[in-house]
């Protein structure tokens, strides 16, 4: 199917939901008509908005409210630009637009990790485009490098800090040496963590956006229920001492990455969850609400993206970037890159994905403890890297960073050590990213 604009000169425009993000979408419509018109070939025309409550927006053009986003997907508009969330019933309204011929634009990352293989197969079905550049790192151009730049080359591994909400907090833990609890309430205060922080400390928000990040990268359907999960609730300030002690720091990450088996066969793991990374990382730096993600690949080496990776004018630009493209492909007769999926790679399970761990212990003090925690590790197969002890009073602290192992067996050993008579307490366990083994 060629694409057209509705009236072969101007491109109509269907935005839904106009919060935080929306508003800015709306302004920037509006302040740079002519920048953008210049910039996609054509007029970009806001041709409604759809809000639940059109008399909460005065500040809003009155004549383009509606409270009736179906009706308005249905009317005559070439892109509809989604920014209201969730599952149903945008995934209902997205699906019949792209059906029908209309291009969409999305920021939305939990419908997209869920359902990203039906609304591209709509997309292909209707000749519309699907773009999403602001569903996982805000302003950061991202998923379009991911998906067309590198599209010739083989990426290895994606990892990163797609959540601001968490890093604000683990960097403020960081350099104040407070608890969680304290600094999620100062996050709060300062705006950076919601009302209901959940879908952030928890890590629903990040593996969404690993989600995202791995099916771009291996061409393989990976979904939120694929990502093993893990949140912060449960680092605490020992946990930032320790890893400071090691010359690390703390940081919530995804991690998608290629891994081959001793056979040669191929699968994809994605996980969320903190780790302890070395400081000269380049992302053991990055502070604050800010974003960064690190790509491997076999021919371009190392990429880092940084930026803005939330809040309403970045997110409206990552939004505009996604419009100018579809609108250009409308009116040029073409259409942008679809999606990728033939590696089809199988998604390897958490409890076989090799990781690496830091374990702290509180041992009794007496001759021979550590051979016989070694010895249970290399009883589960898992290899010890380093080894620090500390003595005092009775006690002693023992602290353990392993090699690579299937992270099933570290987590059998960390339980058997558990059991030891000798052993007083499992004081804490992370994993560790960003060392070599």
């Amino acid at each position: 199917m060629t694409l057209s604009t509705s009236d072969g000169r101007t491109v109509r425009v269907a935005l839904l939901g106009c919060g935080t993000v929306g508003s800015e979408v709306a302004r920037l419509l509006t302040e740079q008509a002519g920048e953008l018109a210049a910039r996609a070939g054509a007029p970009v025309e806001l041709a409604g908005i759809a809000v639940r409550r059109p008399d909460k927006h005065p500040e809003l053009p009155q004549h383009l409210l509606t409270a009736d986003a179906a009706a308005l997907v249905e009317s005559d508009v070439d892109v509809v630009v989604e920014l209201i969330g969730g599952i149903e019933p945008v995934r209902t309204w997205l699906l019949t637009a792209l059906r029908k011929g209309k291009s969409v634009v999305t920021a939305n990352k939990a419908l997209l990790s869920e359902h990203s293989g039906e609304l591209s197969e709509a997309a292909d079905a209707g000749g519309a485009d699907l773009y999403f550049e602001a569903s996982v790192a805000g302003a950061i151009p991202l998923l379009r490098p991911l998906r067309e730049s590198l599209a010739g080359d083989r990426i290895t591994k994606v990892m990163g800090i797609v959540n601001g909400t968490t890093n604000f907090i683990l960097s403020a833990m960081d350099s104040t040496g407070a608890g969680y609890a304290e600094t999620l309430d100062e996050a709060s205060r300062l705006g950076y963590a919601e009302a209901d922080p959940t879908a952030d400390v928890d890590g629903y928000d990040a593996a969404s956006k690993a989600a995202i990040l791995a099916s771009l990268a291996f061409h393989t359907r990976v979904t939120a229920s694929d990502v093993h999960r893990e949140g912060i609730s449960g680092v605490t300030a020992s946990d930032i001492a320790a890893a400071k002690a090691l010359g690390r720091t703390v940081k919530l990450l995804a991690i998608c990455e290629r891994v081959t088996a001793d056979d040669g066969t191929e699968s994809v793991s994605a996980r969320v969850h903190p780790v302890m990374l070395p400081r000269p990382h380049p992302l053991a730096s990055v502070g604050g609400a800010f974003n960064a993600v690190f790509v491997e690949a076999d021919a371009a080496g190392e990429l880092m993206f940084y930026g803005q990776g939330a809040g309403g004018a970045p997110t409206a630009s990552a939004v505009l970037g996604d419009l100018v493209a579809v609108a250009r492909n409308r009116v040029q007769g073409g259409h942008g890159p679809r999606e990728s999926a033939h590696a089809n790679l199988p998604v390897r399970p958490m409890g076989q994905t090799p990781t690496r761990y830091h374990v702290s212990l509180d041992v009794a003090d007496k001759p021979g403890v550590l051979a016989q925690v070694a010895q249970v590790f290399a009883d589960h197969g898992v290899s010890i890297a380093a080894v620090r002890q500390r003595d005092r009073l009775s006690m002693a602290s023992l602290v353990i960073v392993t090699h690579l192992a299937p992270d099933a067996a570290l987590e059998a050993t960390v339980e058997a050590i558990g059991k030891m008579d000798v052993v007083r307490e499992v004081v804490s366990v992370m994993r560790v990213e960003g060392e070599d083994t």
